[in-house]
C-alpha cells in the first residue's frame, strides 16, 4: 500500500472551563495561544511547523472531539478519503477551516472523530518569536519545560486487535507492538504509527458502553532532563504527578502523566527509539513484560485505568488492566 497519512498534525479537546484550560496550557505547561475564534482556543508548541498543535473548545465533559492527521499528498488525500468510503463509513468534504485547506471528517468505526488534509498553514513567526535557526519554525520557549512538539493521542476502544487492524488496512498506519493479559489472548493496549516514531496513535480496551473515549494526549521534549524539568515545574505551580517519571518498556520513552484543569490526562515524552524498518512484525507483550515500566519496579495508580468523558466501565494501561477488569474478560 501506498504511505496514505504523514503525521498527527493537531488535537481538538473539550473542556468544561476553556479558560482555566487554556491558563494551563499556556503558564503552567508552556505551549503559546495563538488565536482565539468562535469560542474555540489555539495553542501551539513552539516546534510545530503548522500554526496549532491543540484546540480547545468548551463542552460538558473533557473528551477528544477531533484528531487531525496530515497526507502525504493532495493526491492521498483522494485515496484515503475513497479507502474509508470503500470501508462503509460516510464522511464529508469541507473546502477549509482555520489553518487548513480542504479536509475530509468522518468518525472512526469506534466513534472517534478524525479529519484529513494535506493543504495547511505553516506557523510564520513575528520578530518577537523568529529563531535565529532557520530550520525553526519560532525560538524555544523561555518556558522550563515547555513542549517541543505534539507527540501521540491513545483513545480507547472496546477492541484493540480490530481498531489496529481497521487503521492498518484502510489508513495504513504501522502497528508496532501490542499487550496481551498472560491468562488470556484478548489484548488490552497497542500502538501505531504512521511514520518512524514507536507510536504516534495509541489504543487501550475500554469495557465500558461508551464510544469514542480517549485515555490521554502527549507532548515531546528533546532531552530526559527537560521531562524532570517539566515535572518540577508543574509541581511547584500546583500539578501533581500521576504518574512518572518513568520509562515505557513500549518504545522505551521517558514519561510522565499528569492532569489538566477539566481532569484530562496528559503525558509527557521524551526519548525512546526510531524504527524505520518497512517489513517490522510487531511483538506481543505481557505486563509482567514491562510494557508501562521498563524496570518493572512500580505499580501504576489506579487513576490511570480512567478514561475521558468518564463512562461506566473502567479502561487498560499500557500495563495490563485492573482486577476487577481482568476478572470480567476471563470469565466471559
Amino acid at each position: 500500500m501506498e504511505k496514505l497519512l504523514s503525521h498527527l498534525s493537531h488535537l481538538e479537546i473539550t473542556s468544561p472551563d476553556v479558560e482555566a484550560s487554556a491558563a494551563f496550557y499556556e503558564q503552567q505547561f508552556g505551549m503559546r495561544i495563538v488565536d482565539r475564534v468562535d469560542g474555540a482556543t489555539y495553542l501551539r508548541c513552539w516546534g510545530d511547523h503548522y500554526r496549532y498543535s491543540l484546540i480547545v473548545t468548551e463542552g460538558p465533559e473533557p473528551a477528544l472531539t477531533r484528531m487531525a492527521w496530515r497526507t502525504e499528498s493532495a493526491e492521498a488525500l483522494e485515496v484515503a478519503a475513497g479507502r474509508v468510503q470503500d470501508a462503509g463509513i460516510t464522511g464529508t468534504w469541507s473546502d477549509s477551516g482555520h489553518g487548513y485547506g480542504r479536509a475530509f471528517e468522518f468518525e472512526g468505526p469506534y466513534g472517534h472523530p478524525i479529519r484529513l488534509f494535506w493543504e495547511v498553514d505553516r506557523f510564520e513567526a513575528d520578530a518577537a518569536h523568529a529563531s535565529i535557526f532557520p530550520d525553526r519554525p519560532e525560538k524555544r520557549s523561555s518556558h522550563a519545560g515547555a513542549p517541543r512538539f505534539l507527540d501521540h493521542v491513545t483513545i480507547a476502544s472496546t477492541d484493540v486487535d480490530g481498531f489496529a487492524a481497521w487503521h492498518r488496512d484502510v489508513l495504513g498506519f504501522r502497528l508496532m507492538a501490542r499487550t496481551q493479559l498472560d491468562d488470556t489472548d484478548v489484548s488490552v493496549f497497542s500502538v501505531l504509527t504512521t511514520n518512524e516514531k514507536s507510536h504516534d496513535l495509541g489504543v487501550v480496551l475500554d469495557h465500558s458502553t461508551r464510544a469514542g473515549r480517549v485515555n490521554h494526549i502527549a507532548f515531546w521534549v528533546d532531552t530526559n532532563e527537560e521531562l524532570r524539568i517539566c515535572a518540577d515545574v508543574l509541581m511547584e505551580n500546583g500539578t501533581p504527578m500521576e504518574s512518572g517519571p518513568g520509562v515505557h518498556g513500549i518504545g522505551e520513552q521517558q514519561y510522565l502523566y499528569f492532569r489538566e484543569p477539566s481532569g484530562l490526562r496528559v503525558e509527557l515524552n521524551s526519548g525512546g527509539y526510531r524504527n524505520y524498518l518497512p517489513d517490522w512484525e510487531p511483538n506481543t507483550w505481557t505486563p509482567g513484560l514491562g510494557g508501562s515500566n521498563f524496570y518493572r519496579n512500580a505499580p501504576i495508580p489506579q487513576s490511570i485505568f480512567e478514561s475521558f468523558p468518564a463512562a461506566d466501565g473502567l479502561t487498560a494501561t499500557e500495563d495490563g488492566v485492573h482486577p476487577d477488569m481482568r476478572a470480567a474478560l476471563i470469565n466471559s
